[in-house]
């Protein structure tokens, strides 16, 4: 239950309406149906971003748009495992991922240390090529993976918040260069790179396509290659910023000291920013704040429709809530229509207090993974039907109801198992306890099936997909899986993207470098692509799929059947997913004697009689069927 204040008396003269709209805040339970086309209460999420499907993009492995920026070895400097003297290339990008490329086994390490070492080339310009390919998906927004500054592949570890990765933009040399002239804290000194240039480019075509655009937020911590962390190793006590991090001593050869600070969780790469009781101390919330005002509205003249969309805010349960609401305030004075979602993948009463109208607007929901993979992945362990639904009701039901329209719906991430590979990998470990299995998902773990996943299981991916796009909150697609991508958890889901026009070599050996029994084709799925494809349309043609009202119909344990209607205004649909492996007959109740089509399968027209649909369904498969039975 989500508690908040009501500071508005309520005098003798409140009416019968108002009274139900009170009841509703108050009990955090949605109007019925009849209702739903009332402005939803408290309602602080753009609508936007509850009508969208969302598409996550890791940058340096979607697409070389340039290869004349691809990163040379010194860029290498400052991540781990800090190697700049073995030979080094850049990754072909149509490689077998767990080969060992001639130039990495002259290094003599294995292949979890190379895969740290290896860089491929993605950049902006391959974004910007590809765009008119999301759009074609169906993806209405999309969420970047961090663009700032880092000598990292993942670049969680910013050198800079204010200067997008030289290496993605046309002119590495020249911008940093162009660098060197700031004052890194005074953004009147700030200037705009090359990339930066770029970057602004890349938002105006997302726009121009009529999409939104958000990136990551990493501000519990900087890389060691920072600005700030760099002038403290150097000045030590005298720097200007030795109060940012959270310093354990400094180099005293009079005390027997040498300089040490807090890394995020021990990492050393990862040098904390200091917090106190309000959160993040007052000069890197200063930088944080000015650079979040330069990112949304980049030429400062009021109108924030030259900015990103809004932010991703990366382990967000590191800081304190007191940050995150003065950090709104910022976010939604220059923006009043950003949308802000963050990674907590903890459980729902962890969640509540940042989905509250003054922090965040959603969170990525690992929860909505957990539910869903207990009820279709798992086999032997796996949860009823009506456990399912008890799951559903509880998370919609754990925040004010417009959270559960906001919710980013994922199946997976840069930080998971991509989702076939875990279909391929059913029953093995709990998903739930994810903290506690993370290494259990891991390529390096000799249990962990690596494999191509069968046409079976790709069958099972689709049942899935069904779900996810009918279902309450919005749907996120991790890059690669739309084609048939799988992968164990990191560094494995962060493999090149598969493009049609790349010819790329079978995956013949295994991570222990032994050979596969089989060699495994490595192409795109075209039939799963098409797939995505007319589900993300059924979903953004029907708005009743992204702002309906949510009913159980059917909740059948035996046969695994699970029913449900989403209605909105006048338009009602029908969502049957038979999760069993029989083909089986059901019926439904309904307030109408009507035709309904299904519109997942070659529009099949269905007459209820009797008030009831009576209609048969094929094993492990959908129907999603319409009718606008008010007009």
């Amino acid at each position: 239950m989500v508690n908040f204040k009501i500071t508005k008396k309520i005098n003798h003269t409140i009416n019968i309406f108002s009274l139900l709209i009170l009841i509703m805040v108050m009990t955090n339970k949605p109007l019925n149906s009849q209702s739903n086309s009332l402005p939803l209460i408290e309602d602080f999420i753009p609508q936007w971003a509850k009508e969208v499907v969302w598409y996550q993009i890791f940058p340096e492995r979607f697409c070389n748009g340039d290869t004349k920026n691809d990163p040379t070895i010194e860029t290498l400097y400052g991540s781990w495992p800090h190697d700049t003297n073995s030979d080094w290339q850049v990754h072909p990008w149509t490689s077998d991922w767990y080969e060992l490329q001639p130039y990495e086994k002259n290094n003599g390490k294995d292949i979890w240390y190379n895969l740290q070492r290896r860089r491929y080339g993605g950049d902006l310009q391959g974004i910007i090529n590809k765009l008119d390919y999301i759009k074609e998906l169906g993806i209405g927004a999309i969420y970047l993976n961090p663009v700032f500054e880092a000598p990292s592949l993942h670049k969680y570890d910013g050198a800079t918040f204010h200067h997008i990765d030289p290496n993605f933009g046309p002119e590495p040399e020249g911008d940093r260069n162009l660098i060197k002239t700031e004052i890194p804290d005074d953004p009147k000194t700030w200037v705009l790179t090359a990339a930066d240039k770029l970057f602004l480019k890349l938002v105006d075509e997302v726009h121009k396509r009529g999409m939104k655009i958000i990136i990551d937020g990493v501000f519990n911590h900087m890389g060691i290659n920072s600005w700030a962390f760099k002038d403290v190793q150097l000045n030590q006590q005298n720097s200007k910023y030795k109060d940012w991090f959270t310093i354990k001593s400094w180099d005293d050869k009079a005390k027997g000291t040498k300089f040490d600070y807090e890394g995020w969780f021990g990492v050393r790469e990862l040098p904390e920013l200091k917090e106190d009781e309000n959160g993040i101390v007052a000069g890197p919330k200063k930088y944080i704040f000015d650079i979040t005002k330069r990112w949304m509205d980049p030429n400062n003249d009021g109108n924030p429709d030259d900015g990103i969309d809004g932010w991703r805010l990366d382990v967000a349960y590191c800081v304190k809530h007191p940050f995150w609401k003065d950090w709104r305030k910022v976010v939604k004075s220059i923006n009043p229509q950003a949308y802000l979602t963050a990674e907590i993948i903890d459980a729902v009463e962890a969640n509540t207090p940042y989905l509250e109208g003054d922090e965040f607007d959603a969170v990525m929901n690992y929860n909505f993974l957990f539910s869903t993979a207990e009820y279709f992945i798992d086999e032997k362990t796996a949860i009823t039907t009506s456990e399912f639904d008890k799951n559903l009701s509880e998370l919609r039901n754990a925040y004010l109801e417009s959270v559960a329209y906001g919710m980013m719906n994922l199946y997976g991430s840069h930080d998971t198992q991509r989702i076939l590979s875990h279909i391929v990998n059913k029953d093995k470990y709990k998903i739930r306890k994810w903290g506690q299995n993370f290494d259990k998902f891991k390529g390096s773990n000799p249990n962990y099936d690596t494999r191509k996943p069968t046409q079976e299981e790709i069958n099972k991916l689709k049942l899935m997909l069904i779900f996810q796009m009918t279902y309450v909150g919005a749907p996120y697609v991790y890059y690669g899986d739309e084609v048939g991508m799988w992968g164990a958890n990191d560094p494995c889901p962060r493999k090149p993207m598969l493009w049609s026009d790349l010819i790329y070599e079978n995956e013949k050996v295994n991570p222990d470098q032994s050979l596969k029994t089989k060699e495994a084709k490595n192409k795109v799925d075209s039939n799963l692509f098409e797939f995505y494809k007319k589900l993300i349309k059924i979903r953004n043609d029907n708005k009743v799929l992204s702002i309906g009202n949510f009913k159980t119909l059917l909740a059948d344990d035996e046969k695994s059947i699970y029913a449900f209607a989403r209605e909105y205004e006048s338009t009602q649909i029908i969502v049957i997913i038979n999760k069993g492996k029989e083909a089986t007959s059901i019926s439904l109740d309904v307030d109408h004697n009507e035709y309904y089509t299904d519109i997942l399968n070659q529009n099949e027209m269905i007459l209820s009689e009797g008030k009831k649909i009576e209609c048969k369904i094929a094993p492990m498969n959908g129907r999603i069927l319409i009718k606008d039975y008010y007009k």
